[in-house]
């Protein structure tokens, strides 16, 4: 069992931001933006390779509404996924990463080991 789904089982608490009966978003306890919120499926997918397209669609709007809620919708915000080791996903259950809040920038050097989002 990964920590996500241990946190939807309600073992492990997190500061959530929002959420529905197949969602979840909380506020990451690492953050890497001033805002940085994880957003997962209840449901067990491994990475997006697993995702069903159709709750990928539901997924999405659910995303669209929390950038609404938390006001980043018009001015700006990053969104990220990583898919696999190779891709850099440590937790095995799909997830997004929401990061706002600041002018964010993108370090284009793949082999600098303090490359951050």
């Amino acid at each position: 069992m990964t920590i996500f789904e241990k946190i939807v089982a309600g073992e492990i608490p997190c500061n959530k931001v929002l959420e529905n009966d197949k969602f979840l978003a909380f506020r990451d306890i690492n953050p890497k933006a001033p805002i940085h919120i994880l957003i997962i499926p209840k449901k067990h997918y491994k990475n997006i390779q697993e995702m069903d397209p159709a709750l990928m669609g539901e997924m999405l709007s659910f995303i669209q509404e929390l950038a609404r809620f938390i006001g980043v919708d018009e001015s700006g915000y990053r969104l990220v996924t990583n898919c696999g080791e190779n891709g850099g996903q440590e937790v095995m259950h799909l997830h997004f990463h929401m990061l706002a809040g600041a002018k964010l920038y993108w370090d284009k050097n793949p082999s600098n080991p303090q490359s951050t989002f």
